[in-house]
């Protein structure tokens, strides 16, 4: 089916599902970081030492978000573009989303009783949360190939990655289990973190448009991170069932809207991802809550979630039509800064969504298509 075919079937389409549609807290030395930052361990001798191994537990909040602090120290050298205290580093996106599900208490099992926030003296994890699943391997994951790219040199131990009480099989523990049940995921890692080291660091970088290499960066990065959600989405599914169904439905509304953002290259470093994620919801959704009419939520935080839900139902009437369009939309830099652009705007205007979405995927992917025929 070409293009042209899959646009008109769009424009059917869209009318039909679019009726459908609806109109972290830290330190003052520490604002617009994660939850307690500051007490995150820097470095491999920080953890608990085994007979020469280091025991890393990934269902404690503060040694979970430490494989991303390493993870940040070791790409600086060729992600902080130039930009001081490494704030340009386009992994800042992966430690800033956990340190939001820390805050709003999606780390927690709510099964027991829903939060609206977590308790900053509980640092457990609960292997209930599927929250906590998900992002398990957009953190064991990428760590433990960043090791087997050897961007972590020089360390003399072997590291030994705790498991949870519950659920065990669910996960991969070393970079030998994870390469057999996650190859994909380690492989789209590992080579993001190889390619890094030849980048060429650039200065005066303006979003949009991105530079060449940090373009580069997010792309790598960004296709690493749908493979890992892709392959935690049918592992962690069965824990949706310990969240409200207000709660569950968000949840797959941010899992699937991750790949239209991903698409677009969307820049993860430290200022824009803090801007973005103020306008998701700041606690765990219970039953009875419906946007846009929460009423502890602000205007903005309705509108995203009805954004989201709205762009998820569409794309599931469409049997996931428009995901594909989209991504062909975004084949150039051009299309990808309007797809940025529209993100940005829709928290203002989500009533703009769908028709400025339609003139994307009609302008860019017939744009892209007539490039690709010439090339033939």
């Amino acid at each position: 089916m070409t293009i042209f075919h899959e646009m008109i079937m769009l424009l059917c389409l869209w009318p039909e599902v679019a009726l459908g549609s609806a109109s972290p807290d830290v330190s003052s030395n520490y604002e617009h970081y994660p939850p307690m930052w500051e007490l995150v361990p820097e470095n491999l001798t920080d953890f608990s030492n085994d007979n020469g191994k280091v025991v890393i537990d990934p269902w404690d909040y503060l040694q979970r978000m430490a494989m991303y602090k390493i993870m940040l120290s070791a790409t600086a050298l060729y992600l902080d573009m130039k930009e001081p205290g490494n704030k340009r580093n386009v992994l800042w996106g992966l430690p800033l989303q956990h340190g939001w599900q820390y805050h709003t208490g999606r780390l927690q099992d709510t099964s027991v009783q829903p939060s609206i926030g977590q308790n900053k003296e509980q640092t457990r994890i609960s292997p209930k949360s599927w929250w906590a699943c998900m992002n398990y391997y957009l953190a064991v994951i990428p760590f433990l190939a960043a090791l087997d790219a050897g961007l972590l040199p020089g360390i003399p131990y072997d590291i030994v990655i705790s498991r949870p009480e519950e659920f065990q099989s669910d996960f991969c523990y070393s970079v030998n289990e994870c390469r057999l049940s996650s190859p994909k995921a380690m492989d789209e890692w590992k080579y993001f973190f190889q390619s890094i080291k030849t980048m060429n660091q650039v200065s005066d970088i303006s979003v949009p448009p991105l530079s060449k290499e940090e373009d580069k960066a997010l792309l790598l990065m960004w296709k690493a991170h749908v493979e890992s959600l892709s392959v935690a989405l049918p592992r962690c599914s069965p824990r949706l069932n310990y969240h409200s169904e207000p709660e569950q439905n968000f949840g797959l509304d941010w899992a699937m809207t991750v790949d239209f953002i991903a698409a677009t290259n969307f820049p993860t470093n430290l200022e824009t991802t803090n801007d973005f994620q103020t306008f998701l919801p700041n606690r765990t959704l219970v039953n009875g809550d419906k946007a846009p009419n929460i009423p502890d939520f602000s205007e903005q935080q309705n509108r995203v979630l009805s954004t989201l839900h709205f762009l998820y139902n569409s794309n599931k009437s469409s049997g996931g039509l428009i995901l594909r369009l989209w991504r062909k939309a975004m084949c150039s830099e051009k299309g990808r800064a309007e797809g940025r652009n529209l993100l940005y705007s829709m928290v203002h205007d989500p009533k703009m969504v769908p028709q400025a979405m339609i003139n994307i995927i009609i302008s860019m992917a017939s744009a892209c298509e007539q490039a690709k025929n010439k090339k033939k």
